[in-house]
């Protein structure tokens, strides 16, 4: 789809379709409503806050299509819109997703909050090629700094995020669990908003030193105990053999493969989900 016609679907989106569709139970009836929704999801954040208004005309194209497709699951009835509503509002100071702990600690190993000077380390972690190795490309400082924008963002939209992960007083990477916004081709993947994934990424030369694995126990603990979300999925490309391994660690166990729509076509497009249900171990145990 072009520019042109993208842009034309989003207006009869927002400005016709969800209006008619709208249905009792849902927060909003109105156009503007369903745009701030929408464009507030796609930019993690108040949309005026990146881009300039009208958002249709000035937004970046890939984000303008994750606002469509966040828009089509609604009406589909596959993403809550109540949900999406509450995550705006928490943005805008309107609503708030409840108290955050400053931090998770198992010894010198510390999840926190992120800060302006973790920009620089996580932009070198971001733009080293082992690192990004199963990732289409390596992140530029700009894309590295919104991106730890978007996750710092995410504790306010919904009280868990991935956090920053220090150890020794270093900032080393991120590990923590965020809300999948996006429709991905897996059992569970075509509702948006209602998958919890975990994720990682540490610096090369925190590698091979059980951080990761120590850093997710804390999350998945944090999760149940205080979120009382108890299962959670993570996926990577098929060949990251190290990433894998710590699922494995963690008790995660293969589900399925399937083809990251986001990711060209090649050897890293092809993505191995795992799940963790903490209440099927607990039985088990």
């Amino acid at each position: 789809m072009n520019a042109a016609d993208l842009r034309a679907h989003w207006r009869d989106l927002v400005e016709r379709r969800l209006p008619e569709a709208a249905r009792p139970g849902w927060p909003v009836r109105l156009d503007h409503c369903f745009a701030r929704i929408l464009l507030d999801q796609a930019c993690g954040g108040p949309w005026r806050d990146h881009v300039r208004p009208p958002a249709h005309a000035n937004m970046p194209l890939d984000q303008l299509e994750a606002a469509i497709t966040l828009g089509e699951a609604v009406l589909a009835g596959h993403a809550n819109l109540a949900l999406l509503n509450r995550r705006s509002l928490a943005w805008r100071g309107k609503s708030a997703a409840g108290p955050v702990p400053a931090s998770l600690e198992d010894g010198d190993l510390i999840l926190r909050r992120w800060r302006p000077e973790d920009t620089a380390p996580f932009a070198a972690l971001n733009a080293d090629p082992q690192v990004m190795a199963h990732f289409p490309r390596p992140r530029t400082d700009a894309e590295s700094a919104a991106e730890a924008g978007r996750f710092d963002r995410r504790f306010v939209a919904d009280g868990f995020g991935p956090w920053a992960l220090t150890h020794a007083g270093r900032f080393i990477g991120f590990a923590g669990a965020l809300r999948i916004l996006q429709p991905l081709p897996f059992p569970g993947g075509d509702r948006p908003g209602t998958t919890v994934e975990l994720a990682w990424r540490l610096a090369r030369d925190a590698w091979g030193q059980g951080f990761a694995t120590r850093a997710a126990r804390l999350a998945l603990a944090d999760l149940a105990g205080r979120c009382g979300i108890r299962a959670v999925v993570a996926y990577t490309a098929a060949g990251n053999a190290r990433s894998r391994a710590v699922m494995e660690r963690l008790g995660m166990a293969p589900a399925v493969t399937f083809p990251h729509p986001a990711v060209p076509a090649g050897p890293l497009r092809d993505h191995v989900l795992y799940r963790l249900d903490c209440a099927d171990r607990e039985d088990a145990a």
